[in-house]
């Protein structure tokens, strides 16, 4: 059962570095953002849905 959280971890990680790249931040700040999720899954998701720069889709 450990394996299905891990992979439900790793698709909002993935999500969470797409709505990153997308995002109308610095080039810097993306690759910040991105590191910290990559490096740190789960709290890096959790900061990010707080503080970090969300995706522009359509906007």
């Amino acid at each position: 059962m450990g394996y299905v959280f891990g992979i439900v971890i790793f698709v909002l990680d993935v999500w969470a570095i797409a709505s990153v790249i997308n995002a109308n931040a610095t080039m810097g700040t993306k690759i910040l953002w991105i590191a910290l999720i990559a490096i740190l899954p789960v709290v890096g998701l959790i900061l990010w849905y707080f503080m970090g720069p969300k995706a522009n889709y359509g906007r």
